[in-house]
């Protein structure tokens, strides 16, 4: 299977790779002209021949346009500011599982040192999700907003399916919380903190229109939570 490569635009019948991501395929892969990667632009998937191979810099002939798929729902999630490893964890894999934007939240019980360095984070955020989506041959990147307080993030968003995980007795297991949902083309997860949603993030997330959802009696990490409620939305709403 080729691998693929994100490119920043075609240009006719040509394509080129620039800086880190052409180093990356040129050094470190030892791509070699004449050798076939597929390439999109966010829009397109094209198959490209390399023509040229530079340090930083490999240009590509741009052979035939290749059918694309994308998700059939539209996922965003609101995933709290953890521990970095399980949160760059939790993002790669949801770039895998295909969610359309990823907004890191500032919940209320998110460590404060951690939200203070998380806004250094950024470009390596990036760097994982521009990994993951080449990884599992994605069309687009998935958005990455900026560090949101939990209550702005849930705001505006009552045209969607909206579910946020919860430890609480009272919330419906995950299946019950989707319910049948056939025709949603938009869904919004979030996954709080280790310690928990405060009874007034809980308060802001319903009003909005948020389900509360339960995976189970076990407790799981955050970065497991993520992949498993994913899924459960996938599996559901038909993908």
């Amino acid at each position: 299977m080729r691998r693929r490569f994100f490119v920043e635009q075609f240009d006719e019948q040509r394509a080129v790779l620039q800086g880190d991501k052409a180093h990356h395929l040129g050094v470190v892969l030892r791509a070699q002209v004449g050798q076939l990667y597929e390439l999109s632009d966010g829009t397109r998937v094209w198959l490209g021949r390399i023509e040229t191979v530079a340090r930083d810099r490999v240009e590509f002939a741009l052979l035939e346009e290749l059918p694309t798929t994308e998700p059939a729902v539209r996922t965003t999630l609101l995933l709290a500011v953890v521990k970095f490893d399980s949160f760059e964890w939790g993002i790669e894999k949801a770039t895998e599982l295909g969610v359309s934007a990823i907004v890191p939240l500032a919940a209320a019980r998110s460590e404060k040192g951690l939200l203070a360095a998380a806004q250094k984070r950024s470009e390596r955020w990036h760097k994982i999700i521009l990994e993951a989506a080449q990884q599992s041959r994605r069309v687009r990147l998935p958005v990455l907003e900026p560090v949101t307080k939990a209550e702005t993030a849930f705001s505006g968003r009552k045209d969607r399916l909206g579910i946020f995980l919860s430890e609480r007795g009272q919330a419906a297991p995950m299946r019950n919380a989707i319910g049948s949902a056939s025709a949603i083309t938009d869904a919004v997860l979030a996954v709080g903190p280790e310690g928990g949603w405060t009874d007034g993030e809980v308060e802001s997330a319903i009003n909005a229109g948020f389900r509360e959802a339960s995976l189970g009696k076990l407790i799981l990490r955050t970065e497991t939570a993520v992949v498993a409620a994913l899924a459960a939305i996938a599996f559901a709403l038909g993908e």
